[in-house]
């Protein structure tokens, strides 16, 4: 009896974190980045927000836009406005992301970046998720200066069709 109720409780499951992932789903998210991890030659206090909104194109595949805004101490500020996508699997709730962005410091320079990142979705109820996630943002115009890695976690909102 206790491997029945098992298997329905995981097809339940299954069938729960697949609604979240179809075609036409919305996304809007949150999150908390860099939380001080850095590889490069600046040391300095980071803390960064995020804002992601998104919409599922196929099932999966979600295709996104963010808005951050970037604090390092003592002076280097920063915003950044980018587009880019995730793929989801549905097995387990990891995903893949990718794009590209522009930043803009306080100090007027400007750079275009590659951010790519790797995460879980852990599902608190059916429409909202807790995401922790490992990204590298590689910088196109200062390689070994401006490129970091970093950690983000955050909070996800998925509205179905």
């Amino acid at each position: 009896m206790k491997k029945i109720v098992l298997a329905a409780l995981l097809l339940c499951g299954f069938v729960v974190s697949k609604a979240q992932f179809e075609a036409g789903t919305k996304y809007v998210g949150a999150s908390v980045t860099n939380l001080g991890l850095a590889y490069n030659s600046e040391k300095k206090l980071h803390f960064g927000l995020e804002a992601t909104g998104g919409y599922f194109l196929w099932d999966d595949i979600m295709l996104k836009a963010t808005l951050g805004y970037q604090h390092n101490r003592p002076h280097d500020d920063n915003i950044t406005v980018g587009v880019g996508g995730r793929y989801y699997f549905q097995q387990n709730g990891i995903f893949l992301g990718a794009g590209a962005e522009y930043c803009h410091e306080t100090k007027n320079y400007n750079d275009c970046r590659i951010p790519l990142e790797v995460g879980y979705c852990f599902y608190i109820n059916h429409y909202v998720s807790i995401e922790p996630a490992l990204y590298y943002t590689m910088s196109v115009n200062d390689f070994s200066d401006k490129s970091t890695v970093g950690l983000k976690v955050g909070f996800g909102l998925y509205f179905g069709k």
